[in-house]
């Protein structure tokens, strides 16, 4: 789908996130990116080919 240069990052690469964004609905969470990878506000991903990234919560730090 990436057709500019440089090329994005493939949807199976760690660095995925990185590609640019086709198309966006933040009312809804998520981004399609060029490599195929829809992005979710809640950092979970789905891959082109159907399969789902969890979503990666950080720690939350009680003081």
């Amino acid at each position: 789908m990436c057709r500019h240069t440089p090329a994005c990052p493939a949807a199976s690469s760690t660095d995925a996130e990185a590609a640019r964004v086709v198309t966006s609905h933040p009312g809804q969470g998520w981004s399609l990116l060029c490599n195929g990878l829809v992005a979710f506000e809640d950092t979970g991903d789905l891959l082109p080919d159907g399969a789902v990234v969890a979503p990666r919560r950080g720690f939350t730090v009680v003081a």
